[in-house]
């Protein structure tokens, strides 16, 4: 008779005793034994069912050792254990109720595989008024705005249907004894690839990561971590960043292991049903994706080129896929913006690029696989000094005839209306010292009277308004700057026809993000040539225009972008091994103006600095000799986060191993 029909464990000879908190395990030859007796038989090397010898295909979950020795659940609080593992049944074994409180030792309501409920993150940080956030935010202003006209004159008979105003928000910035009041704590959840591809070394070196991660959230921050290979997992539910909570988060994923194939959209849906499902929610929400590989799991749905988003995009919530939201959802659904990092030189760029495009999010490429800390490093730099929300600028004619033609606006929504008489542009989050720069083209007319006692009259262009939300006050903030103006004399000096350098410079920005998408194009249809000549000919170009002659950091750094991207496109092999992910990266980082990981350079590293705003000529720029670390949108934050990922890694490196 089988251990089955006696209800007697065949390894053991005992009785399963219910109500002990004991662990059965069902093999699919229908016998079943305590769960410690075969793990134990499995983890020797005995892989066949000890009563009648079938082959097992479904080995038993091997549980970590701190899970298994967990003391029984204290209360009702589904969050006993400060984490959470996969349901039992999803690897064959069930668990019998522990008498102290009738309820099963699984933390997760046994709803089935894809009906589990998410709605156990922990409560948020009650947060009292402070006297010292206000003192560090003390002498500190708003949002700055500037606005600089290509030409300070026009002259009064000329119309123009092309005339471009630099219109900029720059951010606060944080104090050096800001506390954690004076940014808004973020809700992150890290979507983790653990195929078999990860094995090995690459799978520490994520781990790492994610505990450094873990290490410079706060205690008003919440973390959840969800691990997908052939199939999802949540394997760490949304708790905050207390001392308890980061050892907890960093025991969960060191207990992780390697396996199965890429399957990224359930990875992805896991990731965003967090989100969707907390009770009580941050101001902020990100999720951090990580992937080295191609998705093997729903690709295979779909036929598709290697130059195109793949068709499995469909199958994403519509919370960081937009296009797949139903008509109602338009305006009520959230979005949540994914940061994904491609991982090494098999993942897919194209995928990545496109959710993260599609969300909000960046894309960063990382070549070598010992910079994963220091690229997330640099991106929750970013997420963990967030002091503006739902910044928009708002631009209105000012004069009858000066229509609003277009804005360059990158991938922020923007819109005109009431015929060119008045435009948006929906920004959204600001990080500390962060700093947006849009071209506005408008139509200026002929300038008919009211001249003044010089004999020459102004035209008033536009009247520009930025409101967000401010993080510490949680009011809407609403800023009203001066008219833009130009003066209209009979005949213009020369003085007055030389464009401004500010604007130059944001012109060879858009020059220069424009040859990278159009390379791309190219070397998507195989014209590796084309690609370069492309980018050639925009270096060119960039270097002979006004603002590189007079120094500029910014256009030095496009250059050294563009030569770059060009030397990654040389041939077919250079370009799939790694022209695609750079370029895309870069498109990704200029049409959201924010830095991204590329090649071998973290954005805010150490052993890259270049000089920016050697050619400005307003307080609103950085001064001549600030320093900002690699990339033209680098924050202080950032890069002050990047260097404690540098400087950990060298003092672990600089420690003999304890094995």
């Amino acid at each position: 008779m089988s251990s089955s029909q006696t209800n007697v464990c065949a390894i053991c000879s005992k009785r399963f005793a219910t109500g002990q908190g004991q662990a059965i395990f069902t093999a699919e030859c229908c016998h079943s034994f305590h769960f410690g007796c075969v793990s134990k038989s499995v983890s020797n090397g005995n892989y066949a069912c000890p009563v009648c010898h079938a082959k097992w295909n479904n080995l038993p979950f091997t549980m970590p050792t701190f899970v298994a020795n967990l003391p029984p659940p204290k209360s009702s609080n589904p969050v006993s254990f400060g984490f959470q593992i996969p349901p039992p049944s999803a690897f064959g074994f069930h668990i019998l109720p522990h008498p102290a409180s009738g309820r099963p030792f699984d933390p997760w309501p046994e709803l089935g595989p894809e009906s589990l409920v998410f709605s156990d993150d922990e409560p948020l940080l009650t947060i009292t008024a402070n006297s010292n956030s206000s003192d560090s935010r003390d002498g500190l202003q708003g949002v700055k705005i500037k606005s600089i006209p290509e030409r300070p004159a026009i002259a009064a008979s000329e119309s123009l249907s092309q005339f471009a105003v630099l219109v900029g928000v720059r951010a606060p910035p944080l104090s050096d004894n800001a506390c954690l009041f004076d940014r808004a704590p973020i809700d992150l959840v890290a979507v983790l690839d653990i195929s078999g591809s990860m094995n090995g070394s690459k799978l520490n070196l994520v781990k790492r990561a994610v505990h450094f991660v873990a290490d410079n959230l706060g205690p008003s921050d919440r973390l959840s971590i969800v691990c997908f290979s052939s199939d999802a997992r949540r394997i760490f539910p949304l708790r905050r960043m207390t001392d308890n909570g980061r050892e907890d988060a960093k025991r969960a994923v060191d207990s992780v292991v390697a396996n199965g194939s890429t399957n990224i959209v359930e990875g992805l849906k896991k990731g965003v049903r967090v989100l969707e499902e907390r009770r009580q929610q941050n101001p902020v929400a990100s999720i951090i994706f990580l992937s080295d590989g191609q998705d093997t799991c729903s690709s295979g749905l779909f036929f598709q080129t290697s130059s195109q988003p793949p068709q499995y995009l469909h199958l994403l919530p519509g919370s960081i896929c937009p296009r797949n939201r139903g008509t109602q959802d338009q305006v009520q659904q959230q979005t949540f913006p994914v940061h994904a990092f491609g991982f090494g030189s098999d993942h897919d760029p194209v995928a990545m690029h496109a959710i993260s495009d599609e969300s909000g999010g960046t894309f960063s490429f990382i070549e070598s696989y010992e910079m994963i800390q220091d690229a997330f490093a640099s991106c929750i730099g970013g997420l963990l000094s967030v002091v503006n929300q739902r910044l928009q600028i708002i631009v209105r004619s000012a004069s009858n005839g000066v229509e609003i033609k277009s804005i360059s606006s990158g991938r922020y929504a923007s819109e005109i209306s009431d015929q060119g008489c008045r435009g948006i542009i929906n920004v959204g989050d600001l990080y500390a010292d962060e700093e947006k720069e849009f071209l506005i083209n408008l139509s200026v007319p002929v300038l008919r009277g009211a001249e003044d006692e010089e004999g020459q009259g102004k035209t008033s262009l536009l009247d520009i308004v930025c409101s967000y939300r401010d993080i510490v006050s949680k009011e809407i903030v609403r800023v009203e700057v001066d008219l833009v103006e130009i003066r209209r004399p009979k005949v213009v000096s020369p003085q007055d026809k030389v464009v401004h350098l500010e604007v130059d410079r944001q012109r060879n920005r858009l020059w220069a993000a424009e040859g990278i998408a159009e390379a791309q194009r190219l070397a998507e249809r195989g014209n590796f040539t084309g690609a370069q000549a492309v980018l050639s000919n925009r270096r060119s170009k960039l270097l002979s225009s006004a603002s590189a002659q007079a120094g500029d950091g910014l256009c030095t750094w496009l250059e050294s972008e563009l030569k770059e991207t060009e030397q990654r496109m040389g041939s077919r092999q250079v370009y799939q091994q790694s022209g695609r992910a750079f370029a895309l990266s870069g498109m990704n980082s200029h049409a959201y103006q924010r830095a991204t990981t590329r090649g071998n350079a973290v954005p805010g590293a150490e052993a890259q600095t270049l000089s920016f705003g050697q050619a400005s000529t307003t307080p609103f720029s950085a001064p001549a000799a600030a320093k900002i670390s690699f990339g033209a949108y680098t924050t202080p934050n950032m890069a002050n986060m990047v260097n404690k990922s540098q400087q950990l890694n060298k003092t672990s490196a600089s420690t003999p191993s304890k094995e």
